[in-house]
């Protein structure tokens, strides 16, 4: 019984050494405080503000919100604001992102609008520091390329931001160069039929990664609030918490005792 136990604790230290977010010389987050973010942006698909536009960021940035926006690379290795890896469902054209330069992705509409995919340089430039980010980076390909074009960008930024990835390797890449930043993991449920990584899908859902970049925030699915792990990092370890996307009032009303901070589409939060 006493070497079961003693197995028993040495697992649960072991996990909780894994899970814990960043303890020491943290950023100081009360920037991004206070405030709701759109998710890409105040954006509506049939409208002429679609997600990730810069129609969508300047009407966040008109009415107040924080804006949550998505960055990847070019073929000419220009960050841009998109999110999807496919042009197909924005764009209703074949091929990725990557697979263009920056100006012929210009021949394409986002989403049949008048609006075309916008340079990070550019939506930077927009919000300019009048409202908090929560910038998404996007690895398709090589984790450190992306970052480190993204934040030759991002590190002239003025205003409040944070960082944040489903791919522990682009925190990892921040917590190693630009330690300064708040970065966050993004995770969810991936118990899910169209699984492409399912061994690395896990190790995120259960934010065992964690060891390798010690986020200073987690960004979570709502709907899978009550993850162990997810708990633990806001309630033991005192990481913030990031609820995403939500997509009705009663949505949000539900996550605000489980979350710290918030990010909406499909409907404009009450006060």
């Amino acid at each position: 019984m006493m070497i079961i136990l003693i197995f028993v604790t040495i697992l649960a230290i072991a996990y909780l050494f894994l899970i814990a977010p960043r303890m020491t010389d943290k950023p100081d987050a009360a920037a991004l405080m206070g405030v709701y973010y759109a998710h890409r942006g105040l954006h509506d698909n049939k409208s002429d503000a679609p997600e990730n536009s810069m129609a969508a960021i300047r009407k966040a940035v008109e009415q107040g919100y924080g804006i949550e926006f998505d960055v990847q690379l070019t073929r000419d290795r220009i960050p841009v604001v998109f999110h999807d890896e496919s042009l197909r469902r924005v764009c209703g054209t074949e091929g990725n992102v990557r697979d263009y330069t920056y100006e012929e992705l210009q021949q394409f509409p986002l989403l049949h609008s008048q609006e075309r995919i916008p340079l990070l340089s550019d939506v930077l430039a927009a919000v300019d520091g009048k409202v908090p980010l929560i910038i998404e980076i996007k690895i398709h390909e090589q984790a450190a390329e992306v970052c480190a074009r993204a934040e030759e960008l991002i590190s002239a930024y003025k205003g409040p931001y944070c960082i944040e990835s489903f791919d522990p390797r682009a925190v990892a890449w921040y917590k190693k160069n630009r330690p300064q930043v708040i970065r966050g993991q993004l995770s969810a449920n991936f118990n899910k039929p169209e699984r492409h990584e399912p061994f690395m899908e896990m190790l995120v859902h259960y934010l065992l990664t964690n060891v390798i970049a010690r986020p200073d925030f987690i960004a979570y699915d709502h709907h899978h609030k009550k993850n162990a792990s997810r708990v633990l990092c806001r309630k033991l370890f005192g990481a913030l918490s990031v609820a995403w996307t939500l997509k009705s009032q009663q949505e949000l009303d539900a996550a605000k005792d489980d979350f710290d901070l918030f990010i909406f589409e499909q409907f404009i939060p009450g006060e």
